[in-house]
C-alpha cells in the first residue's frame, strides 16, 4: 500500500484520471524532453472518449504548450494494460526525440505497462484481513496505522487536505449560475443549504450533507480545487460526512483521525481493486468513497476497528455495479447528484455497523474482488466512455 500522499491530492478538476494525471505525465515528459521544439500526445480508450468533456487536451496543452502540442484521440483503441493509455512522442530538428507510453490509473495515479512503480510502497499489508489481524494484535484504531507507517509529519499532509475539503465546501455554497459545459447545468448547493436550515430532524441531516456534498462536486465541475477522495468524479463524499460532523461539534484532531480512517480503506481498494471508472465503472468511484466515509463515520461514532471494517463493507457493497455513464462526458450528471446520495448512505452504512457486534458474512475483501471482478464484466459502455447508459438514453 502506498502513502496517503498518493490517495489525498490537492489539485484542480474536473476529474483525477482525465485531468490531474494526464497533466503530471506531461510535466514528467517535458522534464525529459525540454528542447522538444514539436509534441505528439495519443489519447487512447475512455482517456479520448470523453477527454474533451474532462479537459485532458487542455491540462496537457497548458504543460506542454498549445502552440507546439498536437493531441491525436484515438477512443476506438484500449490499450491492454488499462483504458486510459497515452502516449507522448517529442520531435525537434526533425527527428523523433522519444517516446513514453504511459496510463492514467485512478485517483490521480500513473502506471506503465512493465510494472514499473510510479511511488513507494508504505505500508506492508496484504489486504484488510491482514490489517484486522495487525491491529488487534498491536491494540490500534485503523488511524494509528498512519502514523506508525508515515510518520508524524503525514499529518500536515491530511490537515492540509481536510482544509482544502472544507474550503471547497465553502466555495461551492458561496456561488450561483451554470456550470461550464454544454449541459447548461445550475448549481444546486447554496439552494438546498439554505432550504435545509429551516427544515427538522431527518430532513435536515439530509438537505445538510447533500448541500455539503453538491458543493464540492460543483466545484469540481468548474475546475476548482478540490481533494480526491479517492477521486475528483467522487470528492465529494467524504468531505460532506466530516463537515457535518464538524458541525456538531468534533474537533479537528477527531476529523483528522476519521480521514486517516478513511485513507486506509481507500488505500486498500486502491492495492486490491480499482478507484478508476474506466477500469471498473462508477463503483470504484462512488462506491468506494462511500465506503470511504462510512468508515470514517463509524469511527467517529466511536466503533471498533471490526465495525469499521463493516461500515466500509456495506458501504461498497451496495453500489456493485454501478455504471460510469456521464452525460456529454461532463463530470456533472449524474456524478454530482450521485455524490450527495453516497454522502447521506455512509451514514446508514455506519449506523448499521454500530448496531451490530461487527461479526458479518460478507468481508470487505471479498466486496474488493467482486468490485474487480463486476468492473471487468462491464461492457466499455458502461466504463467512462459515455457510449451507453444515462449518455445515451438521457435527452438534453
Amino acid at each position: 500500500m502506498k502513502s496517503l500522499r498518493e490517495l489525498f491530492r490537492i489539485g484542480h478538476g474536473p476529474s483525477s484520471s482525465h485531468t490531474m494525471a494526464p497533466a503530471r505525465a506531461a510535466e514528467q515528459f517535458l522534464t525529459r524532453f525540454p528542447q522538444a521544439e514539436r509534441f505528439e500526445v495519443t489519447l487512447y480508450g475512455s482517456l479520448a472518449a470523453t477527454g474533451k468533456g474532462h479537459f485532458t487536451d487542455v491540462a496537457v496543452s497548458s504543460v506542454l504548450g498549445a502552440e507546439r502540442t498536437e493531441i491525436i484521440w484515438r477512443p476506438e483503441t484500449v490499450l491492454p494494460f488499462h483504458p486510459n493509455g497515452m502516449e507522448f512522442t517529442a520531435f525537434g530538428g526533425g527527428e523523433n526525440l522519444g517516446a513514453w507510453r504511459v496510463y492514467s490509473t485512478g485517483g490521480g495515479a500513473l502506471g506503465e505497462e512493465n510494472g514499473a512503480t510510479m511511488s513507494p510502497e508504505v505500508y506492508p499489508f496484504r489486504d484488510m484481513a491482514h490489517i484486522m489481524e495487525y491491529c488487534r494484535k498491536e491494540g490500534f484504531p485503523l488511524w494509528q496505522l498512519v502514523e506508525k507507517f508515515e510518520g508524524p509529519e503525514i499529518w500536515y499532509h491530511l490537515k492540509d487536505a481536510l482544509h482544502q475539503m472544507l474550503a471547497s465546501i465553502e466555495a461551492g455554497l458561496a456561488k450561483e449560475g451554470v456550470l461550464p459545459g454544454g449541459l447548461h447545468l445550475g448549481r444546486k448547493a447554496r439552494s438546498v443549504h439554505l432550504k435545509a436550515l429551516s427544515q427538522r430532524s431527518d430532513l435536515r441531516r439530509t438537505g445538510l450533507i447533500a448541500s455539503y456534498a453538491y458543493a464540492v462536486g460543483e466545484e469540481n465541475a468548474s475546475l476548482g480545487v478540490v481533494v480526491t477522495a479517492p477521486t475528483c468524479g467522487s470528492c465529494g463524499v467524504l468531505p460532506a460526512r466530516l463537515r457535518y460532523f464538524r458541525d456538531g461539534g468534533s474537533s479537528e484532531l477527531e476529523l483528522l483521525h476519521a480521514l486517516a480512517t478513511a485513507g486506509i480503506v481507500g488505500d486498500i481498494v486502491k492495492q486490491n481493486g480499482s478507484i478508476s471508472g474506466a477500469e471498473v465503472g462508477c463503483q470504484g468511484e462512488i462506491g468506494v468513497a462511500c465506503a470511504m466515509a462510512a468508515a470514517a463515520v463509524a469511527h467517529l461514532l466511536g466503533a471498533t476497528v471490526s465495525q469499521c471494517e463493516y461500515a466500509a463493507e456495506i458501504g461498497l457493497e451496495h453500489f456493485l455495479g454501478l455504471t460510469c455513464d456521464p452525460l456529454l462526458g461532463l463530470v456533472q450528471i449524474p456524478c454530482i447528484e450521485r455524490g450527495a446520495l453516497a454522502a447521506n448512505r455512509a451514514i446508514i452504512a455506519a449506523e448499521m455497523a454500530l448496531l451490530s457486534d461487527g461479526v458479518h458474512v460478507v468481508s470487505f475483501d471479498a466486496v474488493i474482488r467482486t468490485m474487480l471482478e463486476t468492473g471487468h464484466d462491464l461492457p466499455s459502455l458502461y466504463r467512462e466512455t459515455s457510449t451507453g447508459g444515462l449518455s445515451k438514453n438521457v435527452r438534453y
